[in-house]
């Protein structure tokens, strides 16, 4: 393993103006971090979803009024690109104290956050680090600092005439139980880990074979049991029950499914990974046997070729609503920012509206949610996430699942 380089890094205090008790973390950032990465380590250390506009905005050393954002058509005269402004342009390791620039947070809420220079650090690589803070992150959307605070009296207050519509708002947004919300607590550990995982995706190591056997190890071994002569069909066309019984084993996927595994049609880990295999053209039918295909005896043995193949396929929709979707989805996967399910049909329907596609007559019931897992089911043939499962029992994200689903997302800009 190859050591970690120290870093050198700039430690500042970030408290949320105008908020009783103060809200406030103290991050500790790579100094060759752009304003945008330190945009994104802002919105995790407090709990913030990433769904609104931003702006750096204060007077720099010259005199002159700085606007630093996302640029778009929109954009003030004279605004920066946060994507192009570095750190240490604004923030001086050596002058510790309040810094003249601040970062507002949705122009409609207007969460705005003061910044204090503490002075220089360092950093066990590039990385993003949380060492001290203080009460929960304001709710998104809950009409700014008073608005906030208006809605934690109201949530603890069950004489309220509102405390029960409240709480029904709380669960929406959140997707937390309103029993559990405490706007006093702080978890550092928990946004450290959200952080680790942050700089995992903004500095992202090179993908090792390592990772691509992890990455592919149900597909290799699927490739590897069809290896030289096929798997043989029942006269149905099935996987035979013993074989299905071997792979939910050898997969180590037993475990959380509700049988034993051994016949195909009713064990869908297997089926779905076989359907999934067909349909990307690595394995095929003929007469009573699932045969690899021509690509297939090329790939079998090359986990980089491979890798290469399922992230070309993935990028590579087949329907102008699967193109849509599967970048939000990758986006969603990449910053844990998955609307909430109760609104996961009406981002969609926005999302395709917006490309111009349109839902002909009467909507099934659950619509959205149908096309969601049709478009995500490729991703999860692959082993994205912490925990190895046949299924998402886990829903973070490994290392090696950041860096699948970053190549992924880089390609499908690219096919734009």
């Amino acid at each position: 393993m190859v050591a970690s380089v120290e870093v050198p890094a700039l430690e500042v205090r970030i408290s949320l103006q105008d908020a009783e008790p103060e809200i406030w973390r103290q991050l500790v950032l790579p100094q060759t971090a752009t304003l945008a990465e330190v945009h994104e380590a802002i919105q995790l250390a407090f709990g913030w979803k990433n769904t609104h506009l931003y702006v750096f905005y204060g007077t720099g050393p010259d005199g002159k009024r700085r606007v630093i954002t996302v640029l778009d058509d929109e954009s003030p005269v004279g605004a920066e690109s946060s994507a192009e402004v570095g750190l240490l342009e604004l923030f001086d390791p050596s002058l510790p104290g309040r810094s003249p620039f601040e970062y507002e947070y949705d122009f409609g809420d207007s969460w705005t956050h003061e910044i204090d220079v503490v002075g220089p650090a360092e950093l066990d690589g590039m990385t993003v680090r949380c060492t001290d803070g203080a009460m929960r992150g304001p709710i998104e959307d809950s009409g700014g600092v008073f608005g906030y605070a208006n809605v934690v009296r109201v949530v603890g207050d069950q004489r309220h005439p509102e405390h029960r519509e409240a709480l029904d708002w709380l669960e929406l947004v959140t997707q937390e139980r309103a029993s559990a919300f405490d706007p006093t607590t702080f978890d550092l550990h928990a946004v450290n880990e959200d952080l680790r995982r942050l700089s995992r995706r903004l500095w992202p190591s090179e993908v090792t074979e390592a990772d691509r056997v992890t990455a592919l190890a149900p597909i290799l071994w699927f490739l590897s049991e069809a290896e030289p002569d096929g798997l043989p069909l029942t006269s149905a066309g099935h996987l035979k029950p013993a074989f299905v019984k071997h792979a939910m084993t050898a997969l180590n996927w037993d475990d959380g499914w509700v049988s034993t595994g051994r016949v195909e049609v009713s064990t869908a880990p297997i089926r779905n990974l076989r359907e999934q295999l067909q349909e990307w053209k690595l394995l095929r039918k003929y007469k009573d046997k699932l045969l690899l295909t021509p690509a297939a005896r090329q790939l079998v043995g090359d986990p980089a070729g491979l890798w290469d193949y399922v992230v070309a396929r993935l990028a590579t929709p087949d329907n102008d609503a699967a193109a849509v979707l599967l970048p939000l989805i990758v986006h969603w996967e990449l910053t844990g920012n998955e609307p909430p399910y109760g609104l996961m049909d009406q981002v969609i329907e926005a999302a395709l509206h917006h490309a111009g596609l349109r839902i002909m007559g009467d909507a099934p019931p659950c619509w959205a949610g149908h096309l969601y897992h049709e478009v995500s089911r490729g991703l999860h043939r692959i082993e994205l996430w912490e925990r190895p499962s046949w299924d998402r029992v886990s829903e973070r994200l490994s290392d090696v699942g950041i860096k699948f689903l970053l190549d992924l997302q880089t390609r499908l800009g690219a096919g734009r």
